[in-house]
């Protein structure tokens, strides 16, 4: 993107454009490098305009809660576009959630419960947005993201509003996939739930969020789980297994409350830490139990 197509697009949006900007902020482990440039949009609407206004081949980032990535120290060459608290409409209409990419999923379950739906107590221990929710097909204890959807709305990189229903994914455990190829980004989703009763659901909720703070290091900057579960067995559990809890490299230490939270430990650490540590966990389970441990997190960017 040059200097022309910049002020063009500044001159023709209503969002705001920034350079330089620095993504440790904007992620929950407060590590690595920036993004060249990055765009908050003032709504869906402009956020549309935006893709229509850049080029095709510009390198775009999508960035809610910043809970599952990592940018490398040496930055993203392309622009973060945030959308949390930006794509923050949440509404219940038609017996239908209707939820933006940039809410938090823990927001939508304290949503519903007051409106005496059930069945989305689990997104209260999903640190992250409803897109991010989406695109991963975030879950714990036992439910899943897409177990709720009844459609999601899309948007692609010409600016165009799609709305789709499961049958056109691939979904799977902590994975989404278009059946056909496709640049499409989530923007929104509707969520249908039955019944329920408000009082039990955020009595629910609580119990939920108490395990979560009761059995993850939420005092340090972490991502959530570092890893997908293997088939039949746990990340966490293997980690432990391998004698890996506590393990350091530079500011990143793999927790000792949970194995498969890797926390800046100091608040030190530097993306090239974590991702060095991500490497030793996997090559050291891998060596001792012959399993492949695939990371939930996203890692993205140059190395300096």
């Amino acid at each position: 993107m040059d200097l022309s197509e910049m002020t063009r697009i500044e001159h023709a949006l209503r969002g705001e454009l920034r350079f330089n900007e620095p993504m440790a902020r904007h992620v929950t482990w407060r590590a690595g490098g920036a993004a060249a440039r990055a765009y908050v949009p003032a709504d869906l609407d402009d956020l549309a305009a935006f893709l229509r206004a850049t080029r095709i081949d510009e390198p775009l980032l999508f960035v809610g809660l910043g809970s599952n990535l990592l940018v490398r120290d040496g930055g993203f060459d392309g622009t973060a576009v945030f959308l949390h608290a930006v794509l923050g409409r949440l509404t219940f209409a038609d017996g239908l959630v209707y939820a933006e990419a940039g809410v938090a999923s823990p927001k939508v379950a304290r949503f519903a419960a007051n409106h005496g739906l059930a069945g989305a107590e689990f997104l209260a221990g999903i640190p992250g947005t409803v897109g991010g929710a989406l695109a991963m097909n975030a879950g714990c204890y036992g439910d899943e993201t897409w177990g709720i959807v009844e459609r999601v709305l899309t948007l692609d990189r010409r600016g165009n509003l799609r709305s789709r229903t499961a049958e056109d994914f691939e979904i799977g455990y902590r994975h989404v996939g278009l059946a056909e190829a496709s640049d499409e980004v989530f923007a929104a989703a509707w969520f249908r739930l039955p019944t329920g009763e408000g009082a039990a659901s955020r009595a629910r909720i609580r119990e939920l969020l108490e395990k979560r703070i009761a059995s993850q290091p939420l005092q340090l900057p972490n991502a959530g789980s570092v890893f997908r579960n293997p088939p039949d067995d746990h990340a966490a559990r293997l980690i432990e297994a391998a004698g890996l809890k506590g393990l350091q490299v530079g500011g990143a230490r793999v927790s000792e409350k949970h194995a498969n939270f890797i926390v800046n430990a100091e608040r030190r650490a530097s993306a090239a830490d974590i991702e060095a540590l991500i490497e030793r966990v996997q090559e050291t389970v891998r060596e001792k139990f012959g399993v492949e441990l695939v990371r939930e997190v996203r890692i993205v960017g140059d190395k300096p």
